[in-house]
């Protein structure tokens, strides 16, 4: 499936889809890059087995590193490196086996050195999960030496 680009420059656009197609944590659950926007990031993963709880049901912590990843992306649009310093995640439906889920990150306000982010979790039209994150700014995003 192809990535759409909403807006973003050239360059940022590339060098983010390529960045999070690569990172070995998004590669380790199955988190796949389908949008990019100023300020927006669209995440999906396939539920499997391997993202099951003791209980046989979805871990909350997909729904949890899907928002993560979704806002945190989001913040990158805008070509800023940032890290999380708090993040709450308010679970609200499960999904199944076999579901794809999909987070939604968008920017809610872009202070000197802190940024508010929220995302939200579904799948299908069902809301799963709402998540507010709080990030850090730690610097800007340099395409050409890959930080």
């Amino acid at each position: 499936m192809q990535v759409i680009n909403q807006g973003l420059e050239k360059e940022l656009f590339n060098y983010l889809v390529h960045s999070i197609e690569n990172t070995p944590y998004y590669q380790l659950l199955g988190v796949k890059i389908r949008l990019l926007g100023p300020g927006l990031a669209e995440l999906d993963a396939e539920v499997s087995q391997q993202h099951t709880n003791p209980l046989g049901a979805v871990h909350g912590g997909l729904y949890m590193s899907l928002a993560d990843a979704a806002m945190g992306n989001a913040v990158r649009s805008l070509g800023i490196m940032a890290v999380t310093v708090d993040c709450t995640t308010s679970m609200i439906s499960g999904a199944s086996l076999g579901e794809t889920i999909k987070a939604r990150g968008t920017l809610e306000k872009v202070g000197k050195n802190l940024i508010f982010a929220s995302a939200r979790v579904i799948t299908g039209e069902k809301l799963l999960a709402t998540t507010k994150g709080t990030f850090y700014r730690v610097g800007l995003i340099d395409i050409n030496h890959g930080s």
